[in-house]
């Protein structure tokens, strides 16, 4: 075999995914990118770690989504050790606003289930959010404030996670493009590219929005993940306006250091186009102003876009396929690839490095697809 490991997709999944595999002892690791290493949906990100500020309700994919923020701090920790890059982990907790009924209705349902579970969240009057933060809008009228979701630069992650990858000896091969997956007796033997094939004794597939345009050997995957574009904008001031990330039912403020403030962001299904426009541009204005209209004021510095990776039913697909060796799969983080990457990283390596097979992996894996088929009478 040419690797230990081929790794396809070099977002801040596989990235994560090449690094934990090299802590468990993986020394031949290969990680191939369409394009350059980080340039997609995980750049585009916001980088909010904020699984409680988002969730109606308990579950498995809410679990998932805190266990992974938790591993934040020290993986902020090991990757300034390994790398000299400050991923920026900003602790400040998260603010969600009410404005409405609506809104009011709903935040008091999330605050009763969240109490009752036993998690940290706080209910604030208007005046003790402007406390927090003097410049929000004065026409809120309370909200919560969840001490634990936080943010992260996910550039900058995405920096460190490739400088460790560089530092360690992971090759990295950019500008590849990935034919097809050879399938050779029952499992996956690597790959085919467009500059030869890569084999491998394990093959991750790590490839966001593009996952579906993979064959495997002759065939489609047995899943379907399209992309849906969100489109962002970051207005510049000279200094932090804010401290923390700030939510609204129909959208979010997210400060940085350095005086930007991101804001976002939309839904759309328009296939692979990442073109950035107008409309967007008017609608985030339009949302972050009603977070705090001072922001209005402020000029856009900046727009973007990326792909996000979503399935049918919105979760991950994180696992193996039944029948089929040497194949993990970790993609379709859709919103969460950020939040979502140490602990996609953290099982796959468990599973391909210690042969673990966790009830997440059952509940993420693409198998579910097939259950969900039959069940649906398909």
């Amino acid at each position: 075999m040419d690797q230990d490991v081929l790794i396809i997709g070099g977002g801040v999944i596989g990235l994560s995914i090449a690094r934990e595999l090299h802590k468990s002892g993986v020394r031949r690791i290969t990680l191939v990118e369409k394009g350059q290493c980080g340039t997609e949906a995980s750049w585009a990100a916001a980088g909010m770690l904020g699984p409680q500020a988002e969730a109606n309700e308990s579950g498995p994919f809410f679990e998932l989504c805190c266990s992974s923020r938790d591993l934040y701090p020290d993986l902020a920790a090991e990757l300034l050790n390994e790398t000299g890059v400050d991923i920026e982990l900003d602790r400040s907790g998260t603010l969600y606003l009410a404005f409405t009924d609506d809104d009011v209705a709903e935040l008091r349902e999330r605050f009763e289930w969240q109490r009752k579970a036993g998690l940290a969240v706080e209910h604030l009057s208007a005046a003790d959010i402007r406390k927090l933060e003097p410049l929000v809008s004065h026409d809120i009228r309370v909200g919560l404030f969840f001490p634990h979701d936080w943010q992260v630069e996910n550039r900058n992650l995405l920096v460190a996670l490739r400088r460790y990858a560089e530092l360690n000896a992971v090759e990295i091969r950019e500008n590849t493009k990935i034919e097809r997956l050879l399938v050779e007796n029952g499992r996956v033997a690597g790959a085919e590219t467009d500059a030869g094939r890569i084999t491998a004794d394990r093959t991750v597939l790590a490839t966001g929005a593009w996952t579906s345009l993979i064959k495997l050997g002759p065939t489609d995957l047995p899943f379907e993940v399209k992309p849906v574009r969100g489109q962002m904008i970051a207005f510049r001031n000279a200094k932090r306006l804010f401290q923390r990330v700030i939510y609204s039912r129909r959208g979010y403020i997210v400060p940085r250091n350095d005086g930007r403030i991101l804001a976002g962001s939309t839904t759309e299904n328009v296939g692979f186009d990442r073109l950035v426009t107008a409309e967007a541009s008017i609608m985030l204005r339009e949302l972050a102003s009603e977070i705090s209209p001072g922001i209005g004021k402020l000029k856009i510095a900046d727009q973007w876009a990326g792909l996000r990776p979503q399935t049918f039913d919105g979760l991950p697909i994180i696992g193996a396929i039944d029948g089929l060796d040497d194949l993990f799969i970790a993609t379709a983080h859709y919103r969460n690839g950020i939040l979502l990457a140490p602990i996609t990283a953290k099982l796959a390596a468990d599973k391909m490095i210690r042969g673990d097979d966790s009830e997440q992996l059952r509940i993420f894996g693409p198998d579910r697809f097939d259950l969900l088929s039959k069940a649906i009478g398909n």
